[in-house]
């Protein structure tokens, strides 16, 4: 893939810090240089150390990315909610792993699925990068970079927690507080490899929710995550006294047929359009179920 730019600086400027001020990393410069890449400045092939002058046209050229034949190929369907040259965002089903699982003998995850989708649509890029991840049984938005620059780009964004997830609940019982912000450290349950738990010495970890909709049986609430740690939502309602519905792990199981969570929208910079890329997903069927547990109490209205 070429990615080009204008250098607009005031003087000349080595070419390396000239692409690293769009974004590129030292990984893709190195990808670049030694694994059959390119640096241009104007027509000319060029060096690192080489001075752009202002104004000039500075060009990287990435290597095709081939699939890796270690991950098999998986034609079952997937929704897409949102894609362009450098990204594709899947509206994820419950029940369907987002990475490939060890120890099973057909591979069906959302990383396959895509791979079948990118060989059919015949992408020069092959590698099913995925930058975020949904447990099995949580719906909604994930998010595929569509080669290895769109993938170091979202990563930064993603540390930088400049990357913007929500995600709808229900949740247990009458939630007291129409806006909370629960700060609570996550760390590995010790007696357990997936559980997890909150403890003095786990990592920060820290939701924001608001109230939608309440009854004496559960709650309906936004969330955003201003962290990302395995189980946030599910730990931290759980540590609340109002674990999510039909959550078998941390609850009871009750009220849904799998963890009443869904990531209902994603927001994300894309330097190649230089705009915010922001996408929605609509609750699935199947929260209808856990819509009803909610509203079998008197519904009263959040904000």
């Amino acid at each position: 893939m070429k990615f080009q730019w204008q250098y607009q600086g005031e003087g000349p400027r080595r070419l390396r810090s000239v692409f690293r001020s769009f974004g590129v990393t030292n990984s893709l410069l190195k990808v670049a240089i030694f694994h059959g890449g390119q640096m241009r400045i104007g027509d000319r092939i060029a060096w690192a150390i080489d001075l752009v002058q202002p104004g000039e046209t500075v060009c990287l050229v990435l290597p095709d990315e081939p699939a890796n034949p270690i991950v098999s190929v998986s034609e079952a369907p997937f929704e897409i909610a949102y894609e362009d040259e450098d990204f594709l965002v899947v509206n994820k089903a419950a029940g369907v792993a987002t990475v490939p699982a060890h120890g099973v003998s057909v591979q069906d995850s959302l990383v396959n699925r895509v791979k079948g989708y990118y060989q059919r649509q015949g992408y020069p890029n092959q590698v099913t990068h995925v930058a975020t991840r949904l447990d099995k049984f949580t719906s909604g938005l994930v998010i595929f970079p569509k080669h290895r620059f769109a993938h170091a780009v979202l990563d930064r964004q993603l540390k930088s927690r400049q990357v913007k997830k929500e995600y709808v609940a229900l949740v247990t019982g009458a939630l007291g507080a129409t806006h909370g912000y629960i700060d609570a450290p996550i760390r590995r349950d010790p007696d357990s490899f997936v559980k997890r738990m909150v403890a003095p010495d786990g990592k920060p970890s820290a939701t924001e929710y608001w109230c939608k909709e309440v009854t004496a049986n559960a709650s309906a609430v936004r969330i955003r995550l201003h962290t990302g740690r395995t189980h946030q939502i599910r730990v931290h309602f759980a540590f609340l006294g109002h674990p999510l519905l039909g959550d078998d792990m941390y609850g009871t199981g009750q009220g849904m047929d799998r963890q009443a969570l869904h990531c209902r929208l994603v927001s994300f910079y894309s330097p190649f359009k230089q705009e915010t890329i922001t996408v929605s997903a609509s609750l699935p069927d199947d929260f209808a179920q856990g819509m009803t547990w909610l509203k079998m109490g008197e519904c009263k209205t959040g904000v």
